[in-house]
């Protein structure tokens, strides 16, 4: 039998010998399936919510040749749930359904959803499953906020390391357009010179697989290898004229030099990583949380492996994945947070 990690003696002077024989009394009833805090998962309640995800035909063809490891799933899943709703109470936080929804569709984008549901569907992973996943994960944000482990989501946090880090984003801009001779790639670039913001309109005039319809930023190399040298002579605010075969005509590149990107457009990215940043923190406080609940599980449903994962096993009352959360375990059969 394996012992509890952590156990707490209620009563001053009651010795360690004495706990552990009423712990394992009183949290090992053969019709609750886990022990979060005072709150309990019931075999009832873990089987119905195993026969719910089954209704999904193509959750039911994943789980039909694994059907243990698939309760064991969803059984993390529902007490994952159970520790984050203690979290969340904890630190007096509330994630709405409306910010799960538009993190969320953040997260599929412009792909088609539907098709992103039913590839999570194919690994065992229901909506259900990805909702929870993707709340835990703004919990883990805001506590780490609530907590003062972090302000990095604040505009002033973001501005600031906007400043930090807007002079490595710098990169060469650039333009190229094709057109069909030699007098008219000598106006297009005079006019560009002239009026750099034009480019768009010039560019539009011109239109082909060999025209950037817009300046661009980014490595020449990379983006129009052929131009590279061109460009890597090129000053700023000035261009040049050359016959390029594989372009089709008369190209005219035309560089402003080196640019910054502005603060909104790297605002996504810079979201991203004050996420990170605040998931981490708010990730050591859930741990804190899950080590008070003393989270354990009926043994018929497995014991952890050295890599902390709920797995198959023989007997005894043990501690449920410690530090894995619904996405963790959503990785082991499909998308997470």
């Amino acid at each position: 039998m394996l012992k509890p990690r952590a156990l707490r003696v209620a009563a001053a002077g009651l010795s360690l010998a004495l706990a552990l024989p009423a712990l394992a009394a009183c949290r090992s009833s053969p019709d609750v399936a886990a022990y979060v805090g005072d709150a309990r998962v019931t075999v009832a309640e873990l089987e119905r919510a195993v026969d719910e995800r089954l209704a999904d035909e193509d959750v039911a063809e994943f789980a039909a040749s694994r059907e243990a490891d698939y309760t064991r799933l969803v059984l993390e899943f529902l007490v994952q749930r159970e520790v984050y709703e203690a979290v969340a109470e904890r630190y007096d936080v509330r994630v709405t359904d409306g910010a799960v929804r538009s993190r969320i569709d953040e997260i599929i984008g412009d792909n088609d959803a539907e098709a992103i549901y039913a590839s999570w569907a194919e690994q065992g992973v229901t909506r259900t499953d990805i909702a929870d996943s993707v709340r835990q994960q703004l919990v883990r944000e805001r506590i780490a906020e609530a907590a003062g482990e972090t302000d990095a989501l604040s505009e002033e946090a973001l501005r600031a390391r906007y400043a930090e880090v807007s002079e490595s984003l710098a990169q060469p801009e650039f333009g190229v357009i094709t057109v069909a001779d030699q007098a008219t790639a000598e106006a297009v670039l005079a006019e560009l010179t002239a009026d750099p913001a034009a480019y768009p309109t010039v560019a539009a005039r011109y239109a082909g697989p060999s025209t950037l319809p817009q300046l661009t930023r980014g490595d020449p190399a990379e983006i129009v290898p052929v131009l590279a040298e061109r460009f890597d002579a090129t000053p700023p605010g000035s261009g040049f004229v050359v016959p390029l075969e594989v372009a089709g005509g008369i190209v005219v590149g035309f560089t402003t030099g080196t640019a910054t990107p502005a603060f909104e457009e790297v605002r996504p990215d810079l979201e991203a990583e004050a996420r990170r940043e605040a998931e981490e923190a708010g990730a050591a406080l859930v741990e804190d949380v899950r080590e008070d609940l003393d989270v354990t599980v009926n043994p018929r449903y497995g014991v952890l492996s050295e890599e902390g994962r709920l797995v198959r096993g023989e007997g005894g009352v043990v501690e449920l994945l410690a530090g894995a959360t619904g996405a963790d375990a959503a990785d082991r059969s499909g998308p997470g947070d």
